[in-house]
């Protein structure tokens, strides 16, 4: 990988990390879904007049966002609503094993031995993290983090389809899919939105911001440049770095304490997270 994207990869893995505590700040006031239906507002406004899709790519945009943002975005906070922002972020490792075996249905990819030890391990690790008792109150939010990792693993199968449409004309296609998609999930699911939307703060509007155009905007449109450019498994490695920025984040700005259990399962899902991603001799795809 050339420098630039070797940079361009560690920014969106740190920005991605303190989205975790960004968001959990913006959930004081708005509720999970609302905030990221608010957050893709933010985007397609942003984006749709510089990155405009084609007609033609509409029917897979519109099932690409209701997968890997809709869906995964509406099971992921509304989990993280209900865990520490560290915990969820080393939950989500697992759309990593669960991204290797879907490329290996859908895409042809092999798994090696070390990949397949990699898995276990890494399902062993959040396995060890659902045992800690302090979470034995929130495992249904738990699961739905691990629900949205499946579901992410599915969308970016989805998108590698599409890797010869640029980072920012894909992300703005998808926010304008997602945005009407994730207000009626809100409708459904949540209430009180317009009563959210009025009263809230500067630092309620800053969590949308940063969200939508930090997180969503800058963050995606790199990785799926970069998506575009080389193989999965020379980019996944640089989301290690994801969980990490997450527990500093947790630990500095919102108290946040690990316990051991967590650490020594944290670790091992990180183990097998590696294992699964860092490999040799790996190849740009053209």
């Amino acid at each position: 990988m050339k420098l630039v994207d070797i940079l361009a990869a560690i920014a969106v893995a740190s920005i991605w990390g303190m989205g975790f505590i960004v968001a959990k700040s913006g959930m004081n006031h708005f509720s999970p879904i609302l905030l990221m239906a608010l957050r893709f507002s933010l985007t397609t406004i942003c984006l749709v007049w510089f990155f405009r899709p084609p007609l033609t790519l509409f029917r897979d945009l519109f099932w690409i966002s209701l997968v890997s943002a809709a869906i995964q975005y509406s099971l992921t906070f509304t989990g993280v609503k209900g865990l520490d922002a560290s915990t969820a972020a080393l939950l989500v490792q697992l759309e990593v094993p669960f991204g290797l075996l879907l490329a290996c249905i859908f895409l042809g990819e092999r798994v090696s031995p070390k990949q397949g030890f990699g898995i276990l391990v890494a399902f062993l690790g959040v396995a060890l993290i659902l045992k800690e008792p302090k979470l034995s109150g929130s495992l249904v939010s738990a699961m739905m983090v691990i629900a949205g990792a499946f579901t992410w693993a599915v969308g970016q199968i989805m998108i590698k389809k599409m890797a010869n449409v640029g980072g920012f004309m894909l992300i703005s296609g998808i926010a304008i899919f997602a945005t009407p998609q994730l207000f009626l999930a809100s409708y459904l699911f949540e209430s009180n939105q317009i009563v959210q939307i009025q009263s809230a703060n500067l630092s309620a509007w800053g969590a949308v911001i940063y969200l939508a155009l930090i997180m969503t905007a800058l963050g995606y449109g790199m990785w799926y440049r970069l998506l575009g450019l080389y193989s999965i498994n020379q980019v996944m490695p640089f989301l290690l770095l994801l969980p990490l920025v997450s527990v500093i984040g947790g630990i500095l700005f919102l108290d946040e304490i690990l316990t051991i259990k967590v650490i020594i399962g944290g670790m091992l899902a990180l183990s097998g997270v590696a294992l699964i991603t860092i490999q040799t001799g790996s190849k740009k795809h053209n």
